[in-house]
């Protein structure tokens, strides 16, 4: 006997898995000066890295081209093809049509404007200079249609996410051919710096790896760095200089990642919106969490933010957002009827939101020692998580829709006390694990709480939140308890059996993607024993695809200017109101978490907030 049960699901239209491309060693060697002979059947030896070599290498063939005065062969990447319109439509302001030359291009054409270097030294005249950039002047290939600037470029969310992200999204056809990646930092670096710091981060998508080495090059030709110095006024002005340099005359959008602390953040983004923004297109600007320490500095960063910007050019992100678990909870319950007739108080007895690491905070250091785990997580992503899941059916999919219905939601939520809070810290174990030297006695690394959302579809309704570190298991997901069955037949049967008494919907990110719902049936066989079965909808055993970083998903949606996944200023104030009072309290009282094992359960004050609201933690 088998159970099959049919509900509609989202697939992320996104690009296909990834396999890691081998890049050559980048141990630094130093090259060979002297002079290397260049008649026939005399060997040439090249000495250094896979950047500086592929460098010179190109300016060889380049140079023997020159001579032959014949054109390099079309590559398997379709270069010589038609290119198709490519439309970044944006809801902020109106963008451009940009289309590609109908003529065939061949490589050759395309590296015009790169000119190998002449001199007494044979090595040296083989080399492309590093700073040389594609200008348009009315010949060779466009200027971008799309700038995307990453400041803060060497930071380790820029190597390891962003510029990895970026390529995904451009080798996977999701940005234009001729778009402007941009670095921007503190360190004098070359364009040929950057380029090779950031090589070693990219990958391949498994399905399109023969053009992988193709697409790699590509990119990283159009990746530029600009030193910002100590001055970002100036620096900015630089920016916007050799941005234009590339752009031409044509209408070019601008995209500015700020992957900068938040002590920099206002200094930075004044000088970006005075000195580099585009005036032949739209303009955008991401911003990383947390988004003020309370709600008065958040106030006074939100109304700085305003005063340059508009709200449609500011995009707070928060990468965990960008989970394929968040974009389904929409599509689960406004597409299945299953399902929506039970999204209330009527059926659903508890909503548990569970977010636990089994790690410690040392890869966020003296960031998370200053903001602790309320701000970083539970102000963003728990609350966003929240409000999707229990907000009303928007008018449309639209992102103002969207959001409008979000930050009616945060309204309704009741300000949090101390005593609907459980906090812990983990401590050193027998085995040394868990030793932070950023950690000080009072900052949280675990919180628990339970919120109530005061309207007529959630009224007493307990939303139980839990997030950690250091703890048994890695796990996100969002479950959702029913209530019993009203004059249950079989509750002789059930007796005190809670997983029998209880049906659940389970929507889980980690550690495997799945749907899973809990229902009770009948074991084969003589007698009458029951059993609580999951109806699993695993992923990996569904889908033969792998679900794209989170990034990818997030700066896809930013250009194309939807911001629904992205916290608005009036939700961002709502949010603060929940937390502000117990963060105060806290802070005054300077209360002590409850310690607990690093890679135990958590605190034991957790297990005491969930009875005193008649609520068993699930994942237990």
């Amino acid at each position: 006997m088998a159970f099959t049960f049919t509900f509609s699901t989202q697939i992320k239209p996104t690009p296909l898995p990834f396999l890691q491309y081998s890049t050559s060693s980048f141990h630094t060697s130093l090259v060979a000066r002297n002079h290397v002979p260049l008649t026939f059947g005399a060997p040439v030896a090249l000495f250094g890295n896979s950047c500086y070599f592929r460098q010179r290498f190109c300016g060889l063939k380049l140079w023997i081209f020159g001579k032959l005065n014949i054109e390099r062969p079309q590559s398997k990447d379709g270069l010589g093809k038609e290119f198709k319109t490519i439309e970044i439509q944006g809801k902020d302001q109106t963008g451009g049509s940009f289309e590609e030359a109908k003529e065939p291009e061949s490589q050759l054409d395309k590296y015009s404007s790169y000119q190998p270097v002449i001199s007494e030294d044979p090595v040296a005249s083989f080399e492309l200079s590093s700073s040389s950039i594609q200008t348009n002047d009315g010949q060779g290939s466009r200027s971008p249609s799309l700038c995307i600037a990453v400041i803060g470029a060497t930071g380790e969310l820029a190597r390891l996410k962003i510029f990895p992200a970026l390529f995904a999204l451009y080798y996977s056809g999701f940005l234009p051919e001729d778009v402007g990646i941009f670095g921007y930092s503190r360190k004098n670096l070359t364009d040929q710096d950057l380029r090779c710091i950031i090589e070693s981060t990219l990958t391949c998508r498994i399905y399109h790896q023969q053009n992988c080495g193709d697409k790699m090059e590509a990119f990283l030709s159009k990746t530029y760095h600009l030193y910002g110095g100590s001055d970002n006024k100036k620096g900015m002005q630089n920016l916007n200089a050799r941005m234009e340099k590339i752009e031409g005359k044509s209408e070019a959008n601008r995209i500015f990642y700020l992957s900068v602390p938040q002590e920099a953040l206002l200094d930075v983004s004044s000088s970006l919106a005075d000195n580099a923004q585009s005036q032949k297109g739209w303009n955008r600007i991401i911003i990383e969490k947390p988004f003020g320490f309370d709600a008065r500095s958040s106030y006074q960063l939100t109304q700085s933010l305003l005063s340059k910007f508009e709200e449609k050019q500011i995009y707070r992100i928060d990468h965990l957002l960008g989970r394929n678990l968040i974009e389904n909870l929409t599509v689960l319950r406004f597409s299945n009827l299953v399902f929506e007739p039970l999204w209330s108080r009527a059926y659903i007895r508890n909503v548990q939101v569970i977010l636990s690491e089994d790690w410690g905070v040392e890869r966020r250091g003296r960031y998370f020692d200053g903001y602790g785990i309320i701000r970083d997580i539970v102000h963003s992503h728990i609350l966003q998580t929240i409000a999707l899941f229990a907000m009303e059916p928007p008018i449309s999919l639209e992102d103002e829709d969207v959001r409008n219905e979000k930050v009616k939601v945060l309204k309704s939520i009741r300000n949090l006390e101390l005593g609907d809070v459980a906090l812990g810290q983990y401590k050193v174990s027998s085995a040394g694990k868990g030793h932070d030297v950023y950690l000080n006695n009072l900052t949280p690394t675990f919180f628990a709480a339970v919120l109530y959302i005061d309207n007529a579809r959630w009224d007493g309704v307990p939303f139980l939140i839990k997030t950690g570190m250091g703890l048994i298991k890695h796990r996100v997901e969002i479950r959702i308890q029913f209530h019993d069955v009203p004059g249950n037949i079989y509750r002789e049967r059930i007796g005190h059996n809670v997983d029998l008494a209880t049906n659940e919907l389970i929507l889980r990110d980690v550690p495997d993607e799945a749907i899973l719902v809990k229902v009770n049936n009948k074991i084969p066989g003589l007698g009458l024993q029951l059993d609580a079965s999951e109806l699993n909808l695993l992923y990996k055993d569904k889908y033969n695809v792998e679900v794209p970083d989170s990034y990818e998903h997030l700066l896809l949606d930013v250009i194309d200017g939807d911001n629904h996944l992205f916290m608005r200023s009036d939700e961002l104030a709502a949010a603060w109101r929940i937390l502000s009072p117990v963060l105060h309290e806290i802070d005054e009282n300077k209360t002590a978490p409850e310690l607990y094992e690093f890679g135990g359960r958590g605190p034991v004050g957790a297990y005491y907030l969930g009875a005193k609201h008649g609520v068993r933690w699930a994942d237990d």
